[in-house]
């Protein structure tokens, strides 16, 4: 069968790499695509939000499955778009995506099924958010309602941060129209985890878990970024958590979005905080996250594109999903500077000395073709994922491969996976 990916960053790589490995898949494509996917899949200069031009190149090359990577396309409704030409399309609708699209609607969603969160309230005039952090608890969560590429999250400790907050977001507009509308957070504390999900609108099949650092900078400290790096399993996620979670918050969320009208197919992303009251839904994302795909799915031992057409034919109940008793961490490789101003177009070395390593997987996330070379193309530049038989063991593995990659202002955190030394 021949597919097409729809995406070209980090995330999309390690999705071209599982794909790739599947027997049923005779050609793979992917728009726009990137330089380390290249080496996978035909890339298309197609952007993510051209549907009409996505949709007719899927015609014309008779694409039989198309997979959709971010959020924006998703929530901007390229489903809607390839599903009423006919087309086969891996991902929910406009009318599910929105369960990441809107953090108002997703906590609305939460409370009107009781699905266990943070107190919240949600303001559409900066005026009344003032008004009401003047009687808050600190710290306080600000969120800007829509899309802001994993950064549209503010944690402030005081008032006065608060209040700067409320201007960034919907005043300034930081976020642009994403902080048109703002959810105002109780703060709280734990662990966070990762969970994805594959569904097909009615059953959910749990992935392995993972957790993610945000931050730009080690201890958690500087900026919210896209992600610096993962690792998975996450020890703090134990059998007796996924029991609760599935009973509480996994079948649950399905079950509400169906009631909604708005059956969920595709990738749900559950963000968790394991509390001391039990764990809560930070957020959802209608997708696979990014870095979380890149530790997950090397250790998926299904072939994808079957899980994919059982989620599309509304037959998930007949798999069962398989990971490899290991580990993997995600060490990110950003261009200094990010996630705000950085430079671009640095020579990137060391690439060559994974090739034949199947234990370190170098995924491409900001990177592109110049002449020869392969060269810097975003903030964050690469993702350098290593496997082992444990965390340790994998986190070492990582932090090693990662040295050997080279480039003019290379920035990577050095705790990524630190946690795990606490277990």
């Amino acid at each position: 069968m021949r597919v097409l990916i729809i995406g070209g960053g980090g995330r999309e790589h390690a999705i071209a790499y599982k794909i790739a490995q599947s027997k049923k898949v005779t050609e793979l494509f992917c728009a726009p695509g990137n330089a380390g996917i290249k080496e996978y899949a035909a890339c298309v200069p197609i952007g993510v939000m051209e549907f009409e031009r996505l949709a007719d190149f899927a015609e014309k090359e008779s694409i039989d499955l198309t997979v959709v990577g971010p959020d924006d396309p998703l929530v901007g409704g390229i489903v809607d778009v390839f599903k009423q030409r006919g087309l086969r399309v891996f991902g929910p609708d406009k009318a599910a995506a929105v369960i990441e699209g809107s953090k108002a609607f997703s906590k609305d969603l939460m409370k009107k099924y009781n699905i266990p969160t943070a107190g919240y309230e949600t303001f559409t005039e900066a005026s009344k958010a003032y008004d009401y952090l003047n009687n808050c608890t600190y710290p306080v969560v600000l969120k800007a309602d829509g899309l802001a590429l994993g950064k549209g999250v503010l944690i402030c400790n005081t008032r006065q941060e608060a209040c700067d907050g409320v201007k960034l977001i919907m005043e300034d507009k930081q976020f642009g129209s994403s902080g048109d509308t703002m959810v105002i957070e109780e703060f709280m504390t734990g662990r966070e985890v990762s969970v994805l999900a594959f569904c097909d609108g009615t059953d959910i099949a749990v992935m392995t878990s993972a957790q993610d650092h945000k931050r730009a900078k080690d201890n958690d400290q500087g900026l919210n970024t896209g992600g610096m790096g993962t690792f998975s399993p996450s020890p703090f996620y134990t059998k007796a958590i996924d029991a609760y979670c599935m009973e509480h918050i996994y079948r649950p969320t399905m079950a509400a979005m169906k009631k909604e009208g708005r059956s969920f197919t595709g990738i749900l992303f559950f963000g968790l905080m394991l509390t001391d009251k039990g764990p809560i839904v930070i957020e959802y994302n209608a997708r696979f996250g990014d870095p979380e795909t890149q530790v997950v799915l090397p250790r998926l031992k299904n072939d994808i594109v079957e899980v994919f057409e059982a989620c599309v034919e509304g037959r998930l109940s007949e798999i069962r999903l398989d990971f490899e008793d290991n580990a993997a961490v995600c060490v990110v490789l950003a261009s200094q500077g990010y996630p705000l101003s950085y430079e671009k177009g640095f020579p990137i070395e060391g690439l060559d000395e994974f090739k034949d390593n199947d234990s370190v997987f170098i995924f491409h996330a900001g990177t592109a073709n110049d002449q020869e070379r392969i060269v810097t193309a975003g903030g964050r530049v690469l993702g350098v994922t290593a496997t082992g038989n444990t965390l340790k063991e994998a986190r070492e593995n990582a932090y090693q491969a990662a040295e050997k990659v080279t480039f003019t202002n290379k920035y990577a955190r050095s705790d990524i996976g630190k946690a795990i030394d606490e277990v």
